[in-house]
């Protein structure tokens, strides 16, 4: 089957799903959804995993 290629595989949005992706806003479809990825970074929504960080003692800085 000469010229025959398989269909280029379409990337849709990392946050709807359902966009392509356009080049401008890459990986997203578009600014909105660009935005609404930030904002749940901003708010907490996303988080990364990690383990706690034992806290410090309490030095009040009286040696004696």
């Amino acid at each position: 089957m000469a010229g025959s290629e398989p269909p280029s595989k379409v990337e849709l949005c990392v946050l709807c799903r359902r966009q392509p992706i356009d080049p401008v806003w890459r990986p997203f479809c578009s600014e909105r959804c660009k935005l609404r990825d930030l904002a749940r970074w901003a708010d907490e929504s996303y988080r990364v995993p990690a383990e706690k960080v034992p806290e410090p003692p309490d030095d009040d800085g009286d040696n004696g």
